[in-house]
């Protein structure tokens, strides 16, 4: 007779009864259609002289006069709230530099007024601590170096802490009237997406830019790719259906967006 095991049998394990997840993977016809969407996007054609010609001509007809929808009233405070524009929305530094403008709209007063006001008044920015640090650093460089003007010059703009590329050709452009191209992350994908200017990063796209965009339409090209990449062609649902180049823009996958 076969001895009993004096080990008592280990108890069931008690399992918890599944829940529904609330993050379901999309099947069906759904999951299909993001896959054949991805599946069509690839290498763009270019747009032709003509195409980018009218573009441009119904970017102007729609929007005559564009402009930056950053609050400044010189080219100093453009300066300042382009820099804190930086990873941040407009409108966010919309809402922080009219009280930090009215304490401050030269040089002057803002190397007067300091990093640790400047940081109180622009706290609700992102980055605001090398933000305030910036502005208080090329404010007291403008006195020290430029007689308290912003130069008409890059490389000199550039030399100014918290200024780069992007940053100088937006100065330049809406401050002083030159033909530049401020390649933000909107205009890289307007002009990547549509095939109107391909490049693997900012300067690539800029220096296309300046190639294909008609002479009578660069003051304003930068303004007109934003403001469509902001409203329209957004990154992630583009609004195809009312966009005014849908018929000239050469994304495969425009037909797929609904």
């Amino acid at each position: 007779m076969a001895k009993r095991s004096r080990r008592a049998a280990k108890p069931e394990p008690k399992t918890k009864p599944k829940l529904a997840s609330k993050h379901v993977k999309v099947k069906g016809p759904d999951k299909r259609a993001k896959a054949d969407r991805k599946a069509a996007v690839g290498k763009i054609k270019p747009m032709s002289a003509t195409e980018i010609e009218e573009a441009f001509r119904r970017f102007r007809e729609a929007t005559p006069e564009p402009k930056t929808e950053l609050q400044y009233s010189n080219p100093f405070t453009l300066l300042v709230a382009v820099v804190l524009s930086a990873q941040a929305t407009d409108a966010g530094v919309n809402k922080a530099t009219p009280a930090l403008f009215a304490a401050a709209d030269t040089p002057e007063k803002m190397a007067k007024l300091g990093e640790t006001k400047i940081r109180d008044y622009v706290k609700t920015i992102g980055l605001y601590r090398t933000k305030a640090k910036n502005v208080a650093a090329l404010s007291k460089m403008l006195v020290e170096q430029h007689g308290g003007q912003v130069p008409r010059d890059r490389e000199a703009l550039q030399a100014l802490p918290g200024v780069g590329r992007k940053t100088a050709n937006v100065v330049l452009n809406v401050a002083f009237g030159e033909e530049t191209m401020a390649v933000d992350t909107h205009i890289f994908r307007v002009s990547n997406r549509t095939g109107l200017a391909e490049g693997k990063d900012p300067a690539a796209v800029e220096q296309k830019l300046e190639q294909v965009v008609p002479g009578p339409y660069r003051r304003h090209a930068h303004h007109w790719l934003i403001l469509h990449g902001r409203y329209v062609c957004v990154a992630r649902k583009p609004l195809c259906e009312k966009c005014i180049i849908n018929d000239l823009c050469h994304w495969p996958a425009k037909s797929l967006v609904t």
